[in-house]
């Protein structure tokens, strides 16, 4: 018979909480600003809150444009080596990164359950496409070649050089806060670039996390830094961000709202901008669409992160002969494929909206619609048994111009299906709005295909595909949905200064 010690005892309760802290052990709660773990100046701290239930995650740093000033300076610092590095030394580094994310794949998939809501499968979804970028940009560091041109003189040599812009402030959304900021630091590292990281206040966790991995990979001090802020200093830092001369280069994904803003504070300092911002995408079924195929897409381009994302599907428009039976399809798939809950439980397939104010516009646009003559076919109310952010899944249909729903990205899981008749008409209803990020449609019809295609004014168009984002794809929209491309072998491009060099006189 076993006899329980007061020391086996204790060793029993240690090894529990090791093994139930293990898969959040990369959870900080200190800034990260050349090579050091910091507080902010002020000492001041805000809370990052589970949006399952509102309790407090961890206390993190409320930095403002001094601290932000004390990173830049560590980035400008950093940059004056860290151009030096051959392309090979960067990708090492990159591959050491990229390495340690896929060994601590689970770990950054639980701490981004946690502080954005999502389901654990989605998180996981979400660091392998996350990881990706950074296993990408590794190789694709090896590739910024320059070029030799042809002379118009016999005395003369023509070069091309490719060399890093320089410091990269990288503004990052909370919908997606571990693809985003992988996305978007890949390319500068790559490039040359040193990075100040501004996370969303929301999910700042996961850019910590993956600052301590970036520094066990190896990262030289002040190369990767990250800053948290809270609501009431953001503005400020982002303004200091845009004003600041040493930055040459910002990246941001957000609002089209905000990137305004950022736009034109950034006038000042003439720095290179990428901008991925809001989208209103149409998704398109065509008479001639395999029905079952266009319902299984729009599950993953509505619902997808419960419909928090700037490539969501936001207005349905379904072909009349097809209507009834689309709808009669996507209802039955919506009542038996969405389980709302804590996504870190099992079974659980959507989480909770982000924070008060998601939830209060959503349910802003479905009551105005409801109120308006708008037919509810499920969902249309917050789930307050679940939590305090979670909305029931919504199918709305016979929504008209009059309804604020109508144009407006809705940014939650709320699908409002229009019917079209003919492709000239639901063309011009697609168009009409001034951002242009993604667009989808189904359709067999090959000749409709390309001509679809060619006519939706958006930057990327998923055709019979709901789910369009790769490493490999240049993603990024046109109008107010922003400037750049992000991933694939352009992704590189914002980072980089092209440098013409004219070598005359010489002797042959």
């Amino acid at each position: 018979m076993a006899v329980i010690t007061m020391q086996s005892l204790k060793e029993g309760i240690k090894l529990h909480v090791t093994i139930a802290s293990r898969g959040l052990h990369l959870l900080r709660d200190l800034a990260y600003i050349d090579g050091k773990w910091l507080g902010a100046n002020s000492c001041q701290t805000f809370p990052v809150l589970n949006p399952v239930n509102k309790s407090v995650i961890k206390n993190v740093p409320d930095m403002n444009p001094e601290d932000t000033r004390a990173a830049i300076n560590a980035a400008s610092k950093a940059f004056e080596t860290f151009k030096l590095t051959t392309a090979k030394e960067r990708s090492d580094l990159l591959r050491n990164w990229y390495n340690l994310m896929v060994k601590h794949s689970e770990d950054l998939a639980k701490i981004l359950t946690k502080e954005n809501g999502k389901s654990l499968a989605e998180s996981r979804g979400e660091i392998k496409y996350g990881n990706s970028f950074i296993e990408w940009f590794s190789e694709e560091a090896r590739r910024v070649n320059g070029e030799v041109l042809q002379a118009p003189l016999l005395n003369r040599e023509l070069l091309l050089l490719k060399q890093p812009v320089g410091v990269s402030a990288l503004i990052t959304p909370w919908n997606f806060p571990h693809a985003m900021i992988t996305r978007k630091a890949g390319a500068a590292l790559a490039a040359g670039c040193t990075c100040v990281v501004k996370p969303s206040e929301d999910t700042p966790l996961t850019a910590l996390a993956l600052a301590d991995l970036a520094e066990k990979a190896g990262f030289p001090a002040g190369t990767f830094n990250v800053i948290t802020t809270s609501t009431k200093n953001s503005a400020a830092v982002g303004k200091e961000l845009c004003d600041n001369p040493a930055i040459r280069v910002l990246s941001f994904t957000g609002s089209t709202n905000i990137g305004k803003i950022l736009y034109q504070q950034c006038a000042g300092t003439m720095k290179r901008l990428s901008l991925e911002l809001g989208g209103n995408a149409p998704y398109i079924v065509f008479n001639s669409a395999d029905l079952d195929a266009a319902v299984t897409g729009a599950m993953a381009s509505k619902f997808r992160n419960t419909g928090q994302t700037c490539v969501s599907a936001n207005r349905f428009f379904v072909q009349a002969e097809i209507f009834d039976k689309f709808i009669e399809k996507y209802l039955v798939k919506i009542n038996s494929e969405i389980k709302m809950g804590d996504g870190s439980k099992e079974g659980i397939t959507h989480g909770p909206l982000v924070k008060d104010s998601q939830l209060q516009m959503v349910d802003d646009l479905v009551q105005d619609a409801i109120c308006k003559g708008a037919k509810v076919h499920c969902g249309g109310k917050p789930l307050p048994e679940l939590g305090p952010l979670f909305y029931a899944p919504t199918l709305l249909t016979d929504v008209t111009k009059d309804m604020k729903i109508y144009n407006k990205e809705i940014f939650g899981p709320v699908a409002v299906i229009n019917k079209f008749h003919n492709e000239e008409d639901v063309l011009k209803e697609a168009n009409d709005t001034p951002v242009g990020l993604a667009g989808y449609f189904y359709s067999q019809d090959i000749s409709q295909v390309f001509r679809v295609a060619r006519k939706m004014e958006v930057g990327m168009v998923g055709v019979n595909e709901g789910l369009i984002s790769s490493t490999e794809a240049a993603f990024g929209g046109i109008k107010e949905s922003g400037l750049g491309r992000e991933g694939s072998s352009h992704g590189i491009d914002d980072f980089i200064d092209i440098k013409y060099v004219c070598i005359g006189n010489l002797r042959y």
